[in-house]
């Protein structure tokens, strides 16, 4: 079992498998995109799979693949299957963005992945279009059915709430109601460049304190919202029946919905006492914090060094691990390069 030095047990790691994607989201990238880091630059998938095996030995039993956008890596498929092979993890899950999910599920299914985060902003087709800039709300919605028919299971959605977004949050309250995916509100969290713009600017890429909704605010309008609509009374829901998962989200539940609704506040209510993870970038940073522009270089290690030296370089970071994040506003690397 691995500790770090305040006692929290460190057995998640997140692993980004590309800095890039095929969407230009307004809170996460400006419309250009970023400069994409060289292939020589970007892990190798057997890099990754050398520390992933490295790391499991450490005490890591949870990997989630990211990234930018995981599944515009060629060959991502395999790269599950060898990382189940070669760690013994079978807890590996995807997070990805849904638009190519419904030509993916299938062989990752079949891979051994069961586990899967969309990233879902909205159900109204125009808004996300110009939330993502270049996306479509139905290969999204496609790949949900994909994964469910596949029989991924927890499928979770995973909506970050801005302010100044059109969102029908009540929308996302039905699915749970129809269907047993499980919906988690994010607090909007200032990564990347700190903007004073609001998220609807034709340019915007930065966080703005303004656009920030409080879980607690979005509880009471999901409460208020859903008992008006008919659905019920908003209750909690007790950790054991709670979808399997391995973060700090607080799960509610309408009466009989097979899904749920959950809630995630690094900011209003962090979590940072039960920190659970590391990530490592693609380019092969491990970072301790997601709020934290510190990182360790384990790509040279990978490149150079012996399976000792990377353990060493583990080691040093639950040894670096901070208390939390303080508040930290703006990280000098974006979203989509960090790996969320």
């Amino acid at each position: 079992m691995a500790t770090d030095t305040f006692g929290r047990r460190i057995d998640y790691l997140r692993i980004s498998v590309t800095d890039r994607c095929n969407l230009r989201c307004v809170y996460c990238m400006p419309p250009e995109g970023i400069e994409w880091k060289s292939h020589d630059e970007i892990l190798s998938f057997e890099e990754i799979e050398r520390f992933a095996r490295i790391a499991a030995g450490e005490g890591i039993s949870k990997i989630r693949l990211t990234g930018g956008e995981p599944l515009v890596r060629h060959g991502i498929v395999d790269h599950v299957r060898r990382l189940r092979e070669t760690t013994g993890i079978e807890a590996i899950a995807l997070t990805t963005n849904g638009t190519l999910l419904s030509q993916y599920a299938e062989g990752l299914a079949a891979a051994g992945l069961k586990r899967i985060n969309i990233s879902l902003d909205t159900l109204d087709p125009d808004v996300y279009a110009s939330v993502t800039r270049r996306g479509k709300l139905t290969d999204v919605l496609e790949g949900i059915e994909a994964a469910s028919a596949v029989g991924m299971d927890p499928i979770k959605l995973n909506v970050v709430v801005v302010r100044s977004l059109d969102q029908d949050l009540l929308g996302f309250a039905r699915m749970t109601v129809d269907r047993p995916v499980h919906v988690r509100f994010i607090e909007y969290m200032p990564v990347g460049d700190v903007g004073e713009h609001s998220c609807t600017s034709a340019d915007a890429d930065g966080w703005s304190e303004e656009d920030l909704v409080s879980t607690d605010e979005i509880l009471e309008r999901i409460t208020t919202e859903g008992a008006a609509a008919g659905l019920g009374e908003l209750a909690p829901v007790s950790r054991d029946d709670a979808p399997g998962g391995w973060g700090p989200a607080r799960y509610y539940r309408f009466p009989g919905a097979p899904g749920t609704l959950g809630v995630i506040a690094p900011l209003s209510h962090h979590f940072c006492s039960e920190c659970n993870r590391l990530r490592l970038t693609a380019d092969g940073g491990l970072r301790t914090c997601l709020f934290s522009d510190d990182e360790i270089d384990v790509r040279s290690a990978l490149r150079t060094g012996t399976d000792q030296d990377i353990r060493a370089l583990i080691h040093r970071a639950l040894a670096e691990k901070p208390a939390g994040h303080n508040q930290q506003h703006g990280t000098v690397r974006h979203m989509s390069q960090i790996g969320g």
